[in-house]
């Protein structure tokens, strides 16, 4: 897998500038980036001359098959994983070892440490994690496979969406959906929020009818074969409120000003202030409590955010949601939700849902 192999390239670089001759890596997420394995319970080891995924038997043949080529230690029934990084470490012979910081249990470093006297083990933080922000050719056409499972079961959804259905009913449904357009599944378990709920921004969906109320929120997205995607959309079913009309409005205009502020060097935090400000000015400051988006990849929420505080500069290549929101408690919330490249020249909206307030509405 060519698209793996330049990642633990880029990965050595990353080793060589805090100085450890290998990174052993146990999210079993970062595992599958950097080797296209989908199995769990392995790790990889990963040092300036090659790399070696520690597994056992289960995955001898799915190794094979998904990572074709690549150095394997398979564990015989009885050793550990403990026992078996540490082959592994001693016949690399690695005088000082990186570990993932945000995954390794410090019980397991401490035990590590002290089968390995001579091994100096250091804490590395988010060093694959950095490297998965930037997707490469193929991670965003595995997420604009995602994105297409989504577009085309919310479609369905849309289109077979009756007064007298539960929210539960619909999320499942959606669920359905995905998976007979050829998704692995959700990305997430969906959030189906009628009227006064859609106040809650990770609603569950309940046995509320979607009669019950003129609108609901529909947050959702869908697992590729890796990768996922993250929409959101609210739905007029009833008559219009003004109020309703007033907020989606204000809602919609902030997304569509922050991602038109979308470009390579801005900020996380200077395109999270561009909707913030215009949300504030419309009197609705206090009812926008989360950060505007976050990247979308291997996993639903990771790097980059798009949030105040966050000042690291956006790259190309880069996918992020943008998805600000206005929550009224006791009487509803709107959240617009789409999915952004990060282009050389500015940016690309990934997602086609429809999303004008007329088309928000059903007849």
């Amino acid at each position: 897998m060519e698209a793996a192999s330049a990642r633990r390239d880029k990965l050595r670089k990353s080793m060589k500038a805090l100085g450890v001759d290998a990174l052993l890596v146990t999210n079993f997420t970062n595992v599958t980036y950097l080797t296209g394995f989908t199995g769990d319970d392995s790790y990889l080891l990963v040092h300036a001359k090659g790399q070696v995924v520690i597994s056992d038997p289960r995955y001898t043949t799915q190794l094979e098959e998904e990572c074709p080529g690549l150095d394997a230690f398979i564990r015989p029934p009885g050793m550990g994983m403990l026992e078996g990084v540490t082959q592994a470490l001693a016949a690399a012979k690695i005088a000082k070892l990186g570990v993932e910081a945000d995954s390794m249990t410090v019980g397991f470093r401490d035990q590590l440490a002290e089968k390995l006297p001579k091994t100096a083990v250091v804490t590395a933080a988010r060093l694959v994690e950095q490297l998965r922000e930037v997707k490469d050719k193929e991670e965003i056409a595995e997420i604009r496979q995602a994105i297409w499972f989504a577009e085309k079961a919310f479609a369905v959804l849309r289109a077979t969406l009756r007064p007298e259905r539960t929210e539960k009913e619909v999320a499942d449904d959606l669920e359905n959906q995905l998976r007979l357009f050829g998704a692995k599944g959700s990305s997430f378990p969906p959030i189906v929020a009628v009227g006064p709920r859609a106040a809650l921004p990770h609603a569950r969906p309940t046995q509320q009818l979607i009669g019950s109320s003129e609108f609901v929120l529909i947050d959702w997205g869908a697992s590729g074969r890796l990768y996922k995607s993250d929409l959101t959309r609210v739905l007029v079913t009833g008559r219009i409120p003004a109020k309703l009309e007033r907020v989606y409005r204000v809602v919609l205009s902030a997304q569509e000003q922050a991602i038109a502020a979308i470009r390579p060097g801005i900020s996380g935090h200077d395109v999270d202030r561009v909707a913030r400000e215009l949300i504030a000015k419309a009197g609705f400051g206090a009812n926008f409590g989360h950060g505007l988006g976050h990247g979308i990849g291997l996993d639903i929420h990771e790097g980059p955010r798009l949030a105040a505080g966050q000042h690291l500069p956006l790259k190309p290549g880069m996918v992020v949601t943008v998805e600000p929101g206005i929550y009224l408690p006791g009487w509803g919330g709107v959240r617009i939700e789409d999915d952004i490249l990060v282009t050389k020249t500015g940016h690309e909206v990934l997602t086609s849902v429809p999303k004008a307030f007329d088309e928000a509405v059903l007849s």
